[in-house]
């Protein structure tokens, strides 16, 4: 296998697949699906994966370590890329009004590429995941708020919560402030019980306020949910500290976690330092996004299913 220096997110692990596509009429766009080659006979899960800006799919590939981590677990992984046409640098429209509807903009254009996927290749409706980082974390919580119906659980890293922030000037303000003590009010559809989540943000990020975290991990008074733990893990050996704090749901299963890399800054922790935007140092969060999310599944019936792809 090429030196670290020299992969690319063309090069997967060996006896994984990793093919091309397009979606989108009005802007194309392009997309990397990973299909490991540990996969197992029948439906399997899938991970719709949102690079950040000035990032592509190929980059985020690399940089998170996530088809390593997906051939172990036998996941497919989905990475749509933002085109340059629609955001200069490369940004999801995740504050935009019109990528924040059901009808319309890029959060409807990826849930119809995520159905598509679903039709296509033999995937289980029921364990569908989406996750990104930074303004690819924003609009995966968006997505998981929207449908619902659709994505069985959410991972953020160093993201930004749906709903707080509705054109360029107060996406600025949550990013370098986060939320505040009183903060915007949201949509509607913010007020809705949130899908499981895990959210990763280094407590030096100097891009998106770290505020932002807490927000994502915050949700209404659940009498369902049993306890509540946190503990904070000591740096060693080179690795960064980090406090993990956990809600668990119904049957002992983490509902919420959050976790905060102490030292680090807008970076994938744990990634490759092959792409952009990581932090080696940091605990693995692709591996612990994957070992989260696949404790969580739709309900039988919940699954929407796989319609026909909108333009």
């Amino acid at each position: 296998m090429p030196s670290p220096a020299t992969r690319s997110a063309a090069d997967p692990p060996p006896g994984g697949g990793l093919t091309e596509g397009q979606f989108g009429s009005a802007v194309p766009r392009r997309y990397l699906l990973y299909r490991p080659a540990s996969r197992r006979l029948g439906p399997a899960p899938l991970l719709v994966l949102l690079h950040g800006c000035k990032q592509t799919a190929d980059d985020f590939a690399l940089g998170t370590g996530m088809n390593e981590a997906a051939e172990d677990a036998g996941v497919v992984v989905l990475y749509p890329e933002q085109s340059p046409t629609a955001h200069l640098l490369r940004c999801w429209n995740w504050y935009a009004l019109q990528d924040r509807s059901y009808s319309d903009g890029e959060a409807a254009l990826l849930a119809s590429l995520t159905r598509q996927i679903v039709r296509e290749h033999d995937i289980d409706a029921a364990r569908v995941y989406v996750a990104g980082m930074s303004a690819g974390g924003a609009m995966a919580a968006v997505l998981a708020r929207d449908y619902p119906e659709l994505y069985a659980a959410l991972g953020v890293h160093s993201g930004l919560p749906a709903g707080m922030a509705h054109d360029v000037h107060s996406a600025l303000r949550l990013m370098s402030n986060g939320p505040g003590p009183s903060p915007p009010a949201a949509d509607a559809r913010s007020a809705d019980p949130p899908v499981a989540r895990i959210v990763f943000h280094g407590d030096d990020d100097t891009t998106v306020h770290p505020s932002n975290a807490a927000a994502l991990h915050a949700a209404p008074d659940d009498p369902s949910s049993p306890a509540s733990t946190q503990a904070t893990t000591p740096s060693s050996e080179g690795r960064r500290a980090y406090t993990r704090s956990i809600e668990y749901g119904p049957g002992g299963i983490p509902q919420r976690e959050l976790w905060i890399v102490h030292g680090a800054g807008h970076a994938w922790a744990g990634g490759d330092a092959a792409g952009s935007h990581t932090d080696a140092d940091g605990p693995d969060a692709s591996r612990e996004m994957l070992r989260f999310l696949l404790q969580h599944r739709l309900k039988r019936g919940d699954a929407a299913p796989a319609g026909p792809q909108s333009q």
